[in-house]
């Protein structure tokens, strides 16, 4: 007959599974992919002292399980995930907390305290300052997409003020894609009003960059891992928040070109005319990956000190992209998997030089080879559609080519970290076997 548990027992064991739980809240609201997640969660289980046999864990975009049963107990608690942001520095953090809690013996108190540190702490960026990186990640979008210096100026401009009006509407607690929605459209009409000034001599680029730091790469690529990974209820709901947010962005641009741009008919020739071929040197394009890759790491709350790293690795990105695509002529797909797959592949190395999870240092880095003038052509098709022969082509045709870029730079980013991640994952078991026991041979470990 199965020994009955003290009070003091079962508190303790509650108590367990809430810090388990609250550090699988911090994972999924900072944005983890689910293999992540469940990796940390087992490691801070072993920790305290829960063996992984008999630990059941289920994960789910707005929930959490966890479940210890030895057959004759059984003790289960949820956990609600309510608040989604991208929190690249708090991923960071708990892996190591996780690690140095095994290492160091930390009490319960003290791995709370740590936890709870990582969870109030403040972000690494001012807003303002986030808004400002923002608006010069889309600026380099715009020189990305063959626009002028005073192009890349205009393009900042205005998605600084949409990325400032999208916090503001969050703030007053509008829906998050109603505020989506409403950022794109302010920052495209600003963006049309600047193709007035004739400073620029490519005025229309900034339409096509100005509403960019909404695109989900986060997410994205999160669905492709967890797809990968087998989590596909996890990875169906990612999905489907991606598609929310595109429709909502492209439901803002939609608008505002109906109600400003669409009356001047000049704007759908000049978006068709728009070359995507490179007609600047590859130090150019190169500062503009730089800028953009480090505009969207603040976004991320990444650590100041990658800062550098993630440049040199949007840098590494672009250029070989534009060298498979047009110096070896294999075209834009083919060019942009190669440019976030050479990434992935330094970034395997380049985790354990800079101790960071490897989405922290990839994710940034590919962004800047999103395909706007693609997208921007297929949606500008799509609204101007009269039923002319031809129309439905052009716009599939330039859909589908989007599409599979976006595809192949997420599978570039993710096929790599997961063979890499199951290669090293058998050191890393030994390694943490090794130091459980190295905890009971000090009398620390106490299993449940």
């Amino acid at each position: 007959m199965a020994k009955a548990l003290t009070d003091q027992e079962v508190a303790l064991l509650r108590r367990k599974l809430d810090l388990l739980l609250r550090t699988g809240k911090l994972l999924v609201e900072s944005a983890a992919d689910t293999n992540r997640i469940v990796r940390n969660m087992n490691r801070v289980a072993a920790y305290l002292g829960l063996p992984e046999e008999k630990l059941h864990i289920d994960v789910s975009y707005t929930m959490l399980m966890v479940n210890v049963s030895d057959g004759s107990h059984s003790f289960s608690k949820f956990q609600k995930c309510e608040k989604h942001g991208i929190n690249m520095t708090a991923i960071s953090e708990i892996s190591k907390l996780s690690w140095r809690a095994i290492e160091n013996d930390y009490s319960l108190d003290r791995y709370e305290e740590e936890l709870e540190r990582i969870r109030t702490k403040k972000r690494n960026y001012l807003p303002y300052v986030v808004a400002i990186g923002a608006g010069f990640a889309c600026g380099g979008f715009c020189k990305l997409f063959g626009g002028d210096w005073i192009a890349f100026l205009f393009a900042s401009i205005c998605a600084f003020a949409g990325f400032r009006v999208r916090a503001r509407c969050i703030e007053f607690g509008i829906n998050l894609y109603m505020s989506i929605a409403i950022a794109a459209f302010i920052s495209t009409c600003l963006a049309y009003v600047t193709t007035f000034t004739g400073l620029s001599q490519t005025p229309y680029h900034p339409l096509l960059a100005c509403a960019l730091f909404i695109v989900p790469g986060v997410p994205l690529i999160n669905f492709v891992d967890d797809m990968i990974d087998n989590y596909i209820q996890v990875g169906i709901v990612r999905a489907v928040n991606t598609a929310l947010m595109v429709v909502a962005m492209a439901f803002g641009i939609v608008l505002a070109m109906r109600l400003l741009v669409m009356e001047d008919v000049v704007i759908d020739r000049k978006f068709s005319e728009l070359s995507i071929v490179p007609h600047d040197s590859y130090w150019v394009y190169a500062v503009a990956a730089a800028i953009s890759a480090m505009g969207f790491s603040m976004i991320f709350n990444i650590q100041r000190r990658l800062l550098w790293v993630v440049a040199i690795g949007g840098m590494l990105a672009v250029c070989t992209r534009n060298f498979v695509n047009f110096e070896l002529g294999f075209g834009p797909v083919v060019g942009s998997f190669m440019g976030a797959l050479v990434v992935s592949l330094v970034a395997v190395k380049a985790v354990h030089w800079f101790h960071v999870p490897n989405h922290v240092l990839t994710i940034p880095s590919v962004i800047p080879m999103i395909p706007g003038v693609l997208m921007y052509r297929s949606l500008v098709a799509l609204i101007n559609m009269n039923g002319i022969v031809g129309e439905v082509t052009t716009v599939v045709s330039n859909g589908i080519n989007a599409s599979l870029i976006i595809l192949c730079i997420s599978l570039g980013v993710a096929v790599p970290n997961i063979f890499a991640r199951r290669y090293i994952a058998k050191d890393r078991q030994r390694f943490l076997k090794a130091e459980l026991q190295k905890r009971r041979e000090r009398g620390k470990f106490i299993e449940w």
